[in-house]
């Protein structure tokens, strides 16, 4: 297939995935994200953040909100524009109060029994916001260039 041209390159690509809510199909899943993104990401670096933060995205989803039930679905969409990489995961789950999963000492210490996934994407991640009671995670990544 031809090379485009950069000027005939679209703007924002996105891909949407969707996969069972169970745990052995967790890794397929975080893998099938990261290979759509892998051409996208800038250096190393850049991945390796993205792979952690989708493999916490995932198994929260896959733990709490299907409750490791492969019956349900958990929905992923990625956006790459030439600024971010944007990273959505919904679950079937009634969700969560994200203010208080993450309650911590001024050192960063985790003092809840759960939240440590959230507190890792919010260290990997330029934005980690919630959506639909918790059962909807938005991950953004400022992109390290302009590749696209």
């Amino acid at each position: 297939m031809p090379e485009l041209s950069p000027s005939l390159k679209p703007e924002v690509v996105t891909q949407e995935f969707l996969f069972t809510g169970d745990p052995g199909a967790m890794t397929a899943a975080r893998d099938l994200v990261m290979d759509f993104l892998h051409e996208y990401c800038a250096n190393e670096q850049e991945e390796i953040d993205l792979l952690l933060a989708v493999q916490e995205g995932l198994a929260n989803a896959v733990l709490h909100g299907c409750r490791n039930d492969p019956g349900k679905v958990v929905r992923c969409a990625v956006e790459v524009s030439p600024e971010t990489i944007v990273i959505s995961i919904q679950d079937p789950g009634e969700g969560f109060d994200s203010a208080g999963a993450t309650e911590s000492t001024e050192e960063g210490t985790n003092l809840t029994e759960h939240g440590r996934g959230i507190c890792l994407m919010r260290s990997l991640m330029d934005e980690v916001s919630y959506r639909h009671h918790g059962s909807a995670v938005r991950l953004k990544k400022r992109r390290a260039t302009t590749t696209v």
